[in-house]
Parts: structure tokens; C-alpha cells; sequence
């Protein structure tokens, strides 16, 4: 079985992040793809984000008509910052030996790999699928794997899809009172609304 894997903490989760998870679901044949909303994302330290409990919510209202996407909680549930490696590692003591999970993200995240936590031993966890973001160079696979020897065996790189959505987009619109129907399910528009997520005083 092939399991795919979207970190990130969907504030909010957005019509582009469906979109892709369900590319990459179809082009490597995936049984199904892992939404994991971030618990304390080590790398946005003293960057305000939404509480968990409305990102988790959202991310199951974008989720709830499809049953192949699921979300996993792990990291909201973990203590401390969230770390990839840590999330893998729980990831994979639910699966069967011989389950692959692959690691969807984006140019910009991969690109910035070397930096996370044991990402040498990230990569015998898990395969990656990088998929583009408009205004970021593909990533020199022959840099990272002189960084992390082995990275581009395990390594895929997705030219499309081509998704120019972003969540400091969407809330950048929000905050201006402007409609973000067009780029997230009616579900969690819906939500945001109800819930004043995104409004500035």
C-alpha cells in the first residue's frame, strides 16, 4: 500500500492543497493521502497561527467527501515542536512493513530539507514528492544529495500541478474583506465566516 503524506498547518487548507494531493494521488497511484495539520511548526517560531482546533476542523470539513483524504492529528497531539522525522516515525509504526508513505511538498520546502531535523534518516522513512510553486526555482537535486547523500533516489519531482493558491493570500484577503469563495470549499469558507477567522479589528 501506497500512502501519501501533506503537512503543514493549513491556516486554512485551501482549494490549491486538495488539488494537488489529489494529483499526486493519481499520478503514483496512492490508496489515499494523510492531511497532518502542525502542531508548533519549528520553523515559524513567534509567527502567529490559528488555534489547532479550527485548522484541524477545516481540514476535515475540506476532507469530508473524500474517502481516500484522511487527517491525523499527531502532531497537534505531540507536545513541543513539531518535527517531521517524529511524525514519520508514528506514521509508520500504524503501517505494515512493506507500506510506502511519500512526503508531498512543495520546491521552496525541499529546497530547505538540510535544515530539518535527521533529514538523512527522513529519507529512508518515507519518499519525496516535490511539487511546484510558482516563483521558486526547481530544487538542484545534485546540491541536496551532496548534502543528503541518497536524496535523489528518493526523491520525485512534480513539474505540475501548477497552484498559485496560498494561505497568506487567502488571509491576506480576509483581512481586507474580500471573498475567498473561489479558493477554498464551501465547507470552511463557511466556517471562517462563522467563526471570524482571519478578520482584522
Amino acid at each position: 500500500m501506497n500512502i501519501g503524506v501533506m503537512g503543514g498547518t493549513f491556516d486554512p487548507i485551501h482549494n490549491g492543497h486538495l488539488i494537488i494531493a489529489e494529483e499526486v494521488r493519481a499520478w503514483l497511484n496512492l490508496t489515499g493521502v494523510i492531511f497532518v495539520p502542525t502542531g508548533q511548526p519549528w520553523m515559524k517560531v513567534g509567527t502567529p497561527i490559528s488555534a489547532a482546533e479550527h485548522r484541524v476542523q477545516m481540514v476535515r470539513l475540506a476532507i469530508a467527501n473524500k474517502p481516500y483524504f484522511e487527517v491525523s492529528t499527531v502532531e497537534i497531539e505531540r507536545s513541543g515542536p513539531s518535527y517531521m522525522i517524529d511524525t514519520m516515525a508514528e506514521l509508520r509504526s500504524r503501517l505494515e512493513a512493506d507500506d510506502e508513505i511519500f512526503l508531498i511538498l512543495g520546491w521552496d520546502s525541499l529546497a530547505e530539507l538540510p535544515q530539518w531535523q535527521e533529514p538523512s534518516q527522513l529519507i529512508t522513512m518515507c519518499h519525496l514528492v516535490a511539487v511546484s510553486r510558482p516563483g521558486y526555482s526547481r530544487p538542484n537535486l545534485k546540491k541536496l544529495d551532496a548534502l543528503i547523500p541518497g536524496f535523489s533516489k528518493r526523491t520525485v519531482i512534480l513539474e505540475k500541478p501548477v497552484v498559485d493558491i496560498s494561505a497568506s493570500g487567502i488571509r491576506d484577503r480576509l483581512s481586507r474583506g474580500l471573498s475567498v469563495r473561489h479558493l477554498v470549499p464551501e465547507p470552511v469558507n463557511e466556517y471562517i465566516r462563522q467563526h471570524g477567522l482571519y478578520v482584522t479589528d
